[in-house]
């Protein structure tokens, strides 16, 4: 059976330092993918829908992982990663501290050997396995290249995320760049609403808030809670 270590291989993307900000080319990447909105008056954890949307990312991810991994004929393993989040506003002012009014796109990275045909095969395997929903008929297998960026590794509580985060714009700003979440585009669209389309292969997607989740919030204490931040940057 081959074994590709995705973990090692992507280290430098997914186990970033939390003691120092670095900068990073993120290369075209393949993912499943789902988008969403938190309810108003709400937030990611109280969410019924993000909750249903996460269900079905990790139902998605570990079907393909054991499909693969099964097969009777050039059986692949893998470890199945970490989800992950876009975080966009539509008004244009990403706010960290008011989230019903947040857009989102989860993902969890897949290896190249996912086609579209395997995915397709998985998608109906889990469904006959789970029943049909309406978050499944939201997932996608897609590219996505975010290109330069900004990223430290959080620890602690996501209510603590801004003080990482104005030390990776401090970061940003003393090595010549800019920080492109929230900042309107060389059109004069804000960002967040150019990234309200869906990711794409190309860099089409600038200025979404993207953090990276180790850990279960709702069983690890939150000062041990690891969580990658990474910003689309520019130079100036």
């Amino acid at each position: 059976m081959k074994t590709l270590d995705l973990k090692k291989d992507l280290k430098y993307l997914y186990a970033p330092s939390a003691k120092k900000v670095e900068i990073v080319q993120v290369p075209r990447l393949q993912f499943v993918m789902i988008d969403g909105a938190i309810e108003k008056g709400s937030e990611p954890g109280k969410s019924p829908a993000f909750a249903e949307a996460t269900q079905a990312m990790y139902g998605i991810a570990y079907t393909l992982k054991f499909m693969l991994k099964k097969r009777k004929t050039n059986a692949v393993d893998y470890p199945v990663m970490a989800l992950e989040g876009l975080w966009w506003v539509e008004d244009g002012v990403f706010d960290i501290t008011i989230k019903d009014n947040w857009r989102y796109t989860l993902m969890i990275l897949q290896p190249d050997i996912i086609s579209q045909d395997v995915f397709e095969e998985g998608l109906a395997e889990l469904r006959r396995k789970r029943g049909d929903s309406e978050a499944l008929s939201r997932l996608r297998l897609q590219s996505f290249e975010e290109g330069l960026c900004a990223q430290v590794m959080h620890i602690g509580p996501y209510a603590t995320e801004p003080a990482t985060i104005e030390r990776m714009k401090e970061f940003v700003k003393e090595n010549g760049c800019c920080d492109c979440v929230g900042l309107p585009s060389r059109t004069g669209v804000p960002l967040s609403l150019v990234a309200h389309r869906p990711p794409t292969a190309a860099r089409t997607v600038g200025g979404k808030h993207h953090e990276i989740y180790f850990g279960d919030p709702r069983k690890a204490k939150p000062e041990k809670l690891k969580t990658v931040l990474r910003h689309p940057i520019e130079k100036i």
